[in-house]
């Protein structure tokens, strides 16, 4: 059976599976569609938890970007998984506590203020559509390669199958769906990983092929370890040394804590931690989707390794003098095809070649590597068509998550504690539908209009958080001091420090983008560490110079830090 077939097959069934359960868990009333009744088992969460969070950036471009840059790719895997150990130990259980059903609606209440709830509800939904983006790209790329359809339709379809489960399920819908897309993509990530790592140092574990003695056709060793192999490769190629980073140390500190303190005011993520019983029950599904998240997190660098060397040796052949275009592997040829690949002969020789600098001849883009791994290394074609449902079930489990919070973020923050507080809970879960209808449409727009390659986009999205919601959240839990004005003025402040910058060099001036004219010599992926540290400086000049916090909510978050019981998710 050809890839095409059996990727329809395998794609096709988990799509049933997903609606199936969508229309098993449907949604009866808001606080099933907002927090799937508050009722989640920690480890079901946190399974949901780690598909939620590990989205096509993990799944596709993580990798991706640790194949081509090598050591400067650790920053996202330090500080995407270290904002979730802070997340667990600093938020999860608080949140839980004040039993709220969205992030503004801590920041509402928490700061006495309908101001604030708007404005974490603009900060929250610029943060969801920046992310979303690119998980609508993830679904574009799979979909223009597996299915051989044009990036627009593939989008159209990801979109039809994201508002039936979402619209339909809300966060009930979405818990259970995304405990099997989880299944699926880890099982996808996890299956090629392993035929390869045994293929390439005999080891079953690709953790421990990672740095292990590559191996020959007759399973000998070599001699020669892997990373050594990278580097000699790079270096006769003309890149910069894949063991050693090219960042300066500011940069590399920033984007790391943007991403981790970005990962521990994501809203799409927080919200997962109202939907378990207990106070203590958040804090061990944080635990439990870290188990989670490190099967596939303690692999990408193997993975990203092993298919930087196939991919440099299938291009260039042994002799590292290039191979025939009429004879080169036929995975070059399928991903011409969606353009993500392209070859230029610029000596007109009849051969492609790789390299950095004015000879090389190929231009490949970074988000195919995890996809076309599988064809690159010569896996049986039902491999292919697996890691092609993984990466879809990891776009999708995130756009779901996303669109929930867009949905409740309008329907619950904006217009029952705002606008339409005498609204029914039939119309406001009409108005939560309605809602995530239309973002399912805007994402689609962004997912065919990308504003850049999908990790980059998320790291974006990382940064907007960390340099708005984040310092808003912690300040809430752990100061009694802080004010409406001064979380206000510091969320405006953060975000608008953090988009400006962003917008400029990301946008307007990208040829300025470089190290001579960042501030501080801080990237646009670090920013956001950057805009946060100014809303903690900016909240708490303002509070100073205004009015006292009153003493029925000092006492509120008292009781939020030091919790009598477990409390039970209240009702709006």
């Amino acid at each position: 059976m050809d890839v095409q077939t059996l990727t329809y097959l395998i794609v096709g069934f988990t799509f049933a599976l997903y609606i199936g359960i969508a229309i098993w868990s449907r949604a009866g009333s808001t606080k099933e569609f907002y927090v799937a009744g508050g009722g989640v088992h920690p480890v079901v969460n946190g399974m949901a938890t780690a598909a939620d969070w590990m989205s096509a950036a993990s799944f596709i471009s993580l990798a991706g970007i640790v194949s081509f840059v090598g050591f400067d790719g650790s920053v996202y895997l330090m500080g995407w998984t270290g904002g979730y150990v802070l997340l667990a130990l600093c938020m999860a259980p608080y949140l839980r506590k004040f039993g709220k059903f969205t992030v503004p609606d801590f920041i509402g209440d928490r700061y006495y203020s309908q101001a604030a709830r708007t404005v974490a509800v603009v900060c929250a939904i610029f943060i969801c559509f920046t992310y979303i983006a690119g998980q609508m790209r993830g679904v574009g790329v799979v979909f223009s390669r597996f299915l051989e359809v044009d990036v627009e339709t593939g989008v159209y379809i990801g979109m039809a199958v994201v508002f039936f489960y979402a619209v339909l399920g809300g966060m009930k819908g979405i818990t259970y769906t995304q405990v099997a897309q989880y299944c699926v993509l880890i099982f996808a990530f996890m299956v090629p990983a392993i035929f390869i790592s045994v293929m390439m140092t005999g080891h079953i574990l690709p953790q421990i092929g990672f740095g292990a003695e590559l191996v020959d056709a007759a399973g000998n060793g070599t001699g020669t370890y892997l990373l050594d192999k990278l580097d000699g490769l790079s270096n006769e190629l003309g890149f910069a040394q894949y063991t050693e980073g090219s960042k300066s140390t500011i940069d590399v500190f920033f984007i790391t804590g943007a991403l981790m303190f970005g990962t521990a005011g994501l809203p799409h993520v927080i919200v997962r931690f109202f939907t378990v019983p207990k106070v203590k029950d958040s804090r061990s599904s944080a635990g439990w989707a870290l188990v989670f998240i490190a099967i596939m997190y303690t692999t990408i660098p193997a993975l990203a390794a092993f298919s930087r060397v196939n991919m440099i040796e299938t291009i260039n052949g042994p002799d590292s003098t290039g191979v025939a275009y009429e004879t080169a592997p036929q995975w070059i040829k399928n991903w011409e095809k969606t353009g993500l690949i392209k070859w230029d002969d610029k000596n007109a020789d009849g051969k492609i070649y790789y390299a950095k600098g004015p000879e090389n001849e190929m231009k490949i883009d970074r988000d195919i590597m995890v996809l076309a791994t599988p064809e690159i290394a010569d896996l049986p074609a039902w491999v292919i068509a697996l890691v092609a449902a993984g990466g879809l079930a990891a776009a999708l489990s995130t756009s779901a998550g996303l669109l929930l919070v867009i949905s409740t973020s309008v329907s619950h923050d904006l217009l029952k504690k705002n606008l339409m507080p005498d609204i029914s809970d039939k119309k406001e879960l009409m108005f939560a539908r309605i809602a995530a209808a239309a973002g399912i449409v805007m994402a689609g727009y962004f997912g065919i209009n990308p504003p850049g390659f999908v990790a980059a986009v998320v790291a974006i999205a990382f940064g907007l958080a960390a340099s708005s919601l984040f310092p808003a959240i912690v300040m809430g839990i752990f100061s009694k001091t802080i004010n409406k004005e001064g979380a206000i003025a510091g969320m405006i402040t953060g975000l608008g420090f953090t988009a400006a910058y962003i917008i400029y060099f990301k946008f307007m001036n990208p040829g300025d983008n470089n190290p001579a004219n960042w501030f501080l010599g801080v990237s646009p992926e670090g920013i956001g560490m950057l805009g946060m540290l100014i809303n903690f400086a900016v909240a708490f000049g303002v509070s100073k110079v205004t009015a006292k916090v009153p003493d029925s909510v000092q006492e509120m978050v008292e009781g939020i830090r030091f919790p009598k019981g477990s409390g039970g998710a209240q009702s709006h």
